[in-house]
């Protein structure tokens, strides 16, 4: 009777150990995931959103005809 309790308890913790390193993984992959975002961003972010921005408010400028200047 105690070998089968002994069983269940361990199968019981086993399960418990492995859960946690499956939490472990996902964070690293999600801190990952966000550390690439950030990465691009910043790499990529100020040249495409600055001509974007440009050309946005030149459209609205001239659209406006009021020969406001960006």
């Amino acid at each position: 009777m105690l070998d089968h309790l002994r069983i269940m308890l361990n199968a019981r913790l086993s399960r418990i150990d492995e859960r946690g390193a499956s939490a472990v993984e996902y964070g690293l992959l999600i801190a990952g995931i966000a550390a690439m975002i950030v990465l691009v961003v910043y790499a990529f972010g100020g040249v495409v959103l600055n001509g974007l921005f440009q050309s946005t408010c030149s459209t609205v400028a001239s659209s406006a005809g009021t020969g406001g200047t960006c």
